[in-house]
C-alpha cells in the first residue's frame, strides 16, 4: 500500500508518501508562493526521488479542512483530478486531526489551532496518546472514560473542530482543566491572547519541526482511515470550510434588508 499525503490548508505547502513499511519521502514548503504554482511540482519531484509511479499509488490522502479557502480549493481540485485520472479513491483527513497527528504519542492533550482571522481560530483537542491492545480493551470497559473507538485508537476527539473567539477556546480548556499543547499555524494568536487573557492550566508549543501542517502526518493518518473503510470516490470529495468565505459574508450582509 502507498498514500500520497496532500496538506495545502494553510501557508505551508506539503506532501508525503507513505507506504506499509512507514515514511518514504516528504516535501514541505512555507513561502509566499501559490499553492497552484508549487504543489504538482512539488509531489511530482516527491515521486520521482521516491521513485515510485503514479500507478502504485493506493489511494490519496488530503488534508480536508479547515483553512483557508483558497489552499483548500487548490488542494481539492489537485486530489480530484490525480485520483481521477488514476482511478484510485480520496481519504479525508481533517485539517485539525493532521495536525494533532504531528505529535502522534504526546501524552497532554493536543489542541490544533489555526488563524481564522478576526482573533478567531479553527480549532479542535485530540488525544492522540498511542494505545497498545490493552489499553484499548481497558479503556471500552471503563465506564468513565471518554469511548475509544476500536476502528480508531490513534485520534480521539475531545473538542470537534470548530471556528470560534481566543477567548471562548480558553474557556473551554480551562473548563477541562487539563494540560495542553497547541499546534498549528494559529499559535501567534494564542500567544497574543494569552497576553491578555491567560489560561488557568499548564500550557506550552509544539516546537518549530512539528508546529505546521506535514504531509507526513496527512498520509499516515490517511492510511489509517483508509484501512478503516473511510476512503470515498473523487466525486464526493469536497472541503469543509466550517464557515464562509469573507466574500459570502458580505454579500449576505448587503443583502439583509435595512432596519
Amino acid at each position: 500500500m502507498k498514500i500520497l499525503g496532500i496538506d495545502s490548508s494553510g501557508m505551508t505547502a506539503s506532501v508525503a508518501l507513505v507506504a506499509d513499511d512507514g515514511l518514504m519521502a516528504e516535501f514541505t514548503i512555507n513561502n509566499k508562493r501559490t499553492h497552484s504554482e508549487t504543489l504538482l511540482p512539488m509531489i511530482d519531484k516527491l515521486m520521482n526521488m521516491a521513485e515510485v509511479q503514479p500507478s502504485e499509488l493506493t489511494a490519496i490522502a488530503i488534508a480536508a479542512g479547515p483553512g483557508s479557502f483558497t489552499g483548500l480549493r487548490i488542494g481539492a481540485a489537485t486530489a480530484k483530478g490525480l485520483a481521477l485520472a488514476l482511478d484510485v479513491p480520496i481519504v479525508p483527513v481533517p485539517t485539525l486531526e493532521g495536525l494533532a497527528y504531528n505529535l502522534a504519542g504526546e501524552k497532554r492533550l493536543v489542541v490544533s489551532v489555526m488563524d481564522a482571522r478576526r482573533n478567531e481560530v479553527y480549532a479542535g483537542a485530540y488525544d492522540v496518546e498511542i494505545k497498545n491492545d490493552c489499553d484499548v480493551a481497558a479503556s471500552q470497559n471503563d465506564d468513565k472514560s471518554t469511548e475509544v473507538s476500536a476502528q480508531n485508537n490513534t485520534v480521539t476527539v475531545i473538542i470537534p473542530e470548530t471556528a470560534l473567539p481566543v477567548s471562548e477556546l480558553f474557556d473551554k480548556l480551562n473548563e477541562l482543566g487539563r494540560e495542553v499543547i497547541f499546534v498549528g499555524d494559529g499559535i501567534p494568536v494564542i500567544k497574543k491572547n494569552l497576553a491578555e487573557t491567560g489560561l488557568n492550566i499548564p500550557y506550552s508549543f509544539a516546537s518549530v519541526q512539528n508546529e505546521r501542517q506535514r504531509g507526513a502526518s496527512v498520509a499516515a493518518l490517511g492510511k489509517l482511515y483508509f484501512e478503516e473503510g473511510r476512503a470515498i470516490n473523487s466525486d464526493d470529495f469536497a472541503p469543509e470550510y466550517l464557515r464562509k468565505s469573507q466574500a459570502e459574508r458580505v454579500r449576505d450582509e448587503s443583502q439583509q434588508p435595512a432596519e
